[in-house]
């Protein structure tokens, strides 16, 4: 019983320490939203050429940076700006945008 115990909370924390990797940096994701902002406003609340990204959820955000770089959605722009995003910052734009509201 106390192997299955110890086994368990192994298990546990490796997958908070894997949640806690895998999330975004608000402040780096601001730093790196200066592109962004041309199109999308400084703080993401969109404009007459782009929608809005504040409160938008990571995951919904980072499914679109995907479609853009895979072409499912084509505009020239976001299919050459989300090429250029390493994985740590697409993940930290998503945690900056979904901190506006």
């Amino acid at each position: 019983m106390n192997r299955m115990l110890l086994i368990a909370v192994i298990a546990g924390s490796l997958g908070l320490a894997g949640g806690a990797q895998a999330a975004g940096n608000a402040a780096a994701g601001k730093a790196d939203s200066t592109t962004c902002a041309m199109c999308h406003g400084p703080q993401g609340q969109g404009t007459h050429i782009a929608p809005k990204l504040a409160g938008m959820e990571p995951a919904k955000f980072l499914e679109a940076l995907e479609e853009f770089k895979e072409g499912k959605i084509h505009n020239a722009m976001m299919e050459s700006q989300a090429k250029k995003l390493s994985p740590q910052q697409e993940q930290d734009l998503a945690a900056y945008y979904a901190s506006l509201k």
